[in-house]
Order: structure tokens, then C-alpha cells, then sequence
């Protein structure tokens, strides 16, 4: 797998504009879809604002749920609810476009349905429907995982916020060095929790720690998975490949995941908040409350504060289930590869991998053009071979860098 292949995926060197045939309608319609998708920052609006003042109380005293508390909604539900209706899906032609935006239409319903029933008791299921249930045979691999991962505290040295933007500003240069026009970022924000990307743009907390042997793997994961395939989604002709097609979380933060081995970051304090994450979401759907998730996480070895913060994220804003899809996401594309699966289509933008064979007809049919910037961690020759003796690997822990 190296750059190269990204481009001969999708034919010669060639601008959006000669590559697209789709009619005026088609792209007017998907237009419209991306440019109202980048008017929502949909995970802002799930994270809490108060989660690290919580944090320190809960921890003196664990014994009461915390409280929440959330920004503004930046748009009103109601009237995203009358933007999306709006949108003329009915006047697309091409049928794959036709398909592609019509499940993303669906998806674009359901989330402004979620936004209206932030924090309250409806949220739970519509966080279900969007990303799917948990099912026995993962919350199993899960739970295995936990019980053969070593306890307890298991990383020491880490950078502080600003010792990781810097971080981060230098992965960005790098891309900018390729094609100065890459227009991603990185900033310090004081009304989010650890790390995320929302568009183009890298969020870290102020009280952001990340550990010291996981800096470059969660830049892979950040910066040359999320904005890298949302640089080369933007570029595309369907301009709804960098805002995201239904469903696209799971396959690309699978894909994140897949990123983090491919440059030999994997460490077992991360794949065993990876499992967590699957057994926190499936015991608040079970009923338990924060307080009983906590202690279940913790005796699964997680330090107090470690486990917090993965039952924090899964009962934001009511219940988010989004966390059960990184290590899902991970075993479906493991699965993909030593099936003989490719990775290449997956870096020109962000859908899930159930329609990259829809992806693949717009592809063949010339519709798509090459990647503007391909994720670094690919250039490293070793790279490639982590990769496919992950996709060989029995055992997800032999996947792990210490």
C-alpha cells in the first residue's frame, strides 16, 4: 500500500472539475447536504461543558451520578428540520448519488432528532438507532479482553495540552508542506474533554494529558485519519464525502484505530479503553446508572479516573452510544483486509465500508478524483507490514506496542 496507489484508484492526475460528470442537480443537492451537515458541530453539542469540574467531585466521592451540563445549540432543531427537508433529493440523477445521499438524508433526520432530545430519557434509543446495538458476540470480546489485560495504572509520562498542539501544528505543517491550500487546524479549547475533531479543525483540552507513547498514534488517529480523509473528502466532487455518508463513524474510527497500529502505537492502556468503552455503553443500555458502570469498569482494573472518563462519554448528553463502534469498527476492516480487502478508497473521504462498493462505482466511472494528501503513517515502509499481520492476528492482543 503506499500514495501511489490512492491515485491509480482513481485514474490519472485530474481537477474536480474534469472528473465530475454529474449533472447540475446532483451536485447542487449534495451541496446543499454538505453545506448544512458543516453548520452542525454535532459532537460539541453532545460534550459536556462542566465535565472536568465533575470529574474532581465525582472522584472524591463516587457514590452519586453526576450532573451534566451542555452549550447552547448553536441551530435550532426545528428549523435544521426544515433546512433538510429542502434539500432536492428529487432531482438527482445519477443513481449511486441518488443512494449515497439518500441514506445520509435519513441519517441527517435521525440526528436532528438527537440534538432535540439532548439530555433527556428519548436519547438513548435514537443513540441506538443512529450507531447500532451492541451486540453479545462484542461485548464477549470485550469483556475477554478486559479479563487478560493487565490492571491498574499502565502509562506515566505524558505532554500537556500545549505540548500536543505543538505536536499537532507539526503534523499539519507536514501536509501543508505537500499542498499549501490544506486548510485543517489546531486549537486549545477550554469547553471541551480530551481530544477530538470536529470538521477541520483539531479540539484539545486545556487539561488535555495525553500519554507520552501515545503522541504519535493519536495524531495518526487525529490528524491522519480524520482530517486527512476530511481534506481529501472536501475535494471531491461529492462534497459529502469530507462532511461524511451515513454511518461513516464506525469505519473511520475503525480506520483511526487501524492507524494507530500501523505506526506501532497500539498500547494495551488503549486497547483496553477500547473494550471498556463497549462494556460501559452495553451496561448503561442494560440500565445500570454512571455509579454502577464506574465500579464495573474499575473492577475490571481501570484506574478510578480512567474509568470516569469512559463512563462520562457514554452517558453524555443521555446515553451516546457512538463509543461500542471503535473496536467494531477495527474488526470489521481487520476482517476486510485478511479477506483481501483495500484500504485505498477509504482515504478520499469518509463513508463506512458497507458503501464502498458504491464508492468503487463512482471510481470506475472516473467520478472521483485522486487524494490530495495521503495519511503519513503510510510513507513508513513498516507501516504496511503491521497491517497485514494485524489482519492475520488470532489474538487482538499481539496487536499491542507495550
Amino acid at each position: 500500500m503506499t500514495p501511489n496507489d490512492l491515485s491509480d484508484a482513481v485514474g490519472p492526475e485530474t481537477s474536480a472539475i474534469e472528473a465530475g460528470t454529474f449533472s447540475p442537480a446532483d451536485l447542487a443537492a449534495d451541496h446543499a447536504m454538505a453545506s448544512l451537515a458543516g453548520t452542525v458541530r454535532f459532537l460539541l453539542e453532545m460534550t459536556p461543558v462542566n465535565a472536568d469540574e465533575v470529574r474532581a467531585a465525582f472522584l472524591a466521592d463516587p457514590r452519586t451520578d453526576p450532573v451534566f451540563e451542555y452549550r447552547e445549540l448553536d441551530v435550532d432543531p426545528d428549523v435544521l428540520d426544515a433546512q433538510v427537508a429542502a434539500i432536492p433529493l428529487d432531482a438527482v440523477t445519477d443513481a449511486t448519488l441518488a443512494t449515497l445521499l439518500a441514506n445520509r438524508h435519513r441519517e441527517m433526520i435521525l440526528r436532528v432528532e438527537m440534538l432535540r432530545a439532548r439530555d433527556t430519557a428519548d436519547f438513548l434509543q435514537l443513540s441506538i438507532a443512529q450507531y447500532g446495538a451492541v451486540l453479545p458476540a462484542l461485548v464477549q470480546r470485550a469483556e475477554d479482553l478486559l479479563e487478560r489485560l493487565p490492571r491498574g495504572r499502565l502509562e506515566y509520562d505524558s505532554v500537556d495540552a500545549a505540548a500536543f498542539l505543538a505536536a499537532a501544528q507539526a503534523e499539519i505543517d507536514h501536509y501543508r508542506s505537500i499542498d499549501p491550500d490544506v486548510g485543517i487546524h489546531a486549537e486549545i479549547r477550554d469547553d471541551v474533554s480530551g481530544v477530538l475533531v470536529e470538521g477541520d479543525t483539531l479540539l484539545i483540552s486545556h487539561n488535555a494529558s495525553v500519554a507520552g507513547a501515545r503522541v504519535n498514534a493519536l495524531l495518526q488517529h487525529e490528524v491522519g485519519t480524520h482530517l486527512v480523509t476530511q481534506v481529501n473528502g472536501s475535494a471531491q466532487p461529492i462534497r459529502m464525502m469530507g462532511s461524511g455518508l451515513a454511518h461513516y463513524d464506525e469505519t473511520q474510527e475503525g480506520l483511526a484505530v487501524l492507524a494507530e497500529i500501523a505506526c506501532g502505537g497500539l498500547t494495551v492502556a488503549r486497547l483496553r479503553q477500547l473494550a471498556a468503552r463497549v462494556v460501559a455503553v452495553h451496561s448503561m443500555v442494560g440500565g445500570a446508572s454512571f455509579v454502577e458502570t464506574h465500579r464495573v469498569l474499575t473492577g475490571y482494573g481501570l484506574p478510578a479516573g480512567s474509568a470516569y472518563t469512559v463512563a462520562m462519554r457514554v452517558y453524555r448528553a443521555g446515553g451516546f452510544t457512538k463509543d461500542a463502534i471503535y473496536l467494531r469498527g477495527l474488526l470489521a476492516l481487520l476482517e476486510h483486509v485478511a479477506g483481501g480487502g483495500s484500504l485505498d478508497l477509504l482515504f478520499l473521504g469518509k463513508f463506512s465500508l458497507e458503501d464502498l462498493p458504491l464508492v468503487e462505482d463512482l471510481a470506475q466511472r472516473g467520478l472521483l478524483v485522486p487524494a490530495k494528501i495521503t495519511p503519513r503513517y503510510l510513507a513508513d515502509p513498516a507501516a504496511g507490514d503491521r497491517l497485514r499481520d494485524a489482519a492475520r492476528a488470532d489474538d487482538l492482543l499481539a496487536l499491542v506496542n507495550a
